[in-house]
């Protein structure tokens, strides 16, 4: 006996990634509804080799369905999550609506599954944000081990994190330099974002730091430990797909290298690969389409007591958002609803 599955937002990039990775980790389905705006309805997304027309979301019954994978916006959420939630449908959500709510478990599989449970509370459970979760899966082996006192992370964000128009200015911004006449002004970013990197994610905070930067601070306090002291700065790159992160580790205790690099091999979701050698480490474009958070450059940082530093890459659209959500979905399976 499998689950029915509703997945909310089905056309857009990581709508589409969660139908092919329920279809890929063979989620035990028995119904499933691709939903979408009354614009969309109608359109063609592919499960497996099925292919499903969306259905009205405005209109549609949430009762009798077990699971909704949303991945729309926080106004629309804020709409339809509780409707879902309240027809007695488990809603896993992608927005940021609900990740700081402290009645609402905000979870990463590999890193907090026992939080799992919380979601009785409002039959909500919040996935975290794209950069923040595949951090999370490279500290907390560590910080079983060591403790971690401190982080500084920066990130090089590719484009797909602003969505389908984001990925179109970037492509259009690129071959638009070589056409002369044809160039692009800035419409998704404030700034021309092709050959270029923007040291602005969110919006702008009073204290300086963007939105971006603040919902690493506090969702990696909330999923691994409110102790841990997050510092991050936040870049836009001119990548399609995929994230990267440089973090510095500080620890209460000494870590190392070698025995991060052990430790980090058999931990649950990463895949190390570490060689002192040209190209021994992933880059974006190596990391598209994998279910993996890649860790590469792991090396002390002889200026603290207790210092690490390495380099984390993910496919953000993945990880980052459609798989975490179908793990949250299969550990809600295993832990509680039972019945694939």
């Amino acid at each position: 006996m499998g689950y029915k599955v509703a997945v909310v937002g089905a056309t857009g990039n990581v709508g589409r990634e969660m139908l092919n990775i329920l279809a890929e980790r063979q989620f035990p389905v028995d119904e499933i509804a691709a939903l979408a705006s009354r614009r969309s309805l109608g359109t063609e997304v592919s499960f497996g080799d099925t292919t499903l027309k969306t259905r009205n979301l405005e209109q549609f019954d949430f009762s009798g369905w077990d699971i909704a994978l949303f991945a729309i916006g926080s106004d629309a959420t804020k709409d339809y999550a509780p409707r879902a939630a309240k027809a007695g449908c488990v809603v896993i959500d992608n927005s940021s609506l609900y990740r700081y709510d402290p009645d609402v478990p905000l979870i990463v599989p590999e890193v907090n599954p026992q939080a799992i449970h919380g979601y009785a509370n409002k039959n909500i459970i919040a996935n975290p944000n794209c950069s923040t979760a595949q951090m999370v899966v490279a500290l907390k082996p560590l910080h079983d081990r060591a403790t971690i006192r401190r982080v500084v992370v920066s990130t090089y964000q590719s484009v797909s994190g602003s969505g389908k128009d984001a990925i179109d200015e970037l492509w259009d911004q690129t071959k638009g330099m070589y056409v002369p006449g044809q160039e692009v002004a800035p419409s998704v970013y404030p700034k021309q974002i092709a050959f270029n990197v923007i040291p602005h994610i969110d919006v702008f905070l009073d204290d300086g730091s963007t939105k971006e930067e603040w919902k690493m601070v506090a969702e990696t306090k909330k999923i691994v430990d409110p102790a841990i002291k997050v510092t991050a700065t936040c870049v836009r790159v001119p990548v399609f797909v995929g994230h990267s992160e440089a973090i510095n580790i500080e620890f209460e205790e000494f870590l190392d290298e070698d025995e991060a690099r052990d430790i980090l091999r058999e931990a649950p979701g990463i895949m190390v690969v570490d060689k002192r050698e040209d190209g021994g480490y992933v880059t974006p474009v190596e990391c598209v389409g994998d279910f993996a958070t890649f860790i590469s450059r792991i090396r002390q940082d002889s200026t603290i007591e207790n210092g690490l530093n390495l380099w984390c890459v993910s496919d953000n659209l993945r990880k980052g958002a459609a798989l975490n959500a179908v793990q949250i979905a299969e550990l809600l399976g295993r832990e509680v609803l039972k019945k694939g």
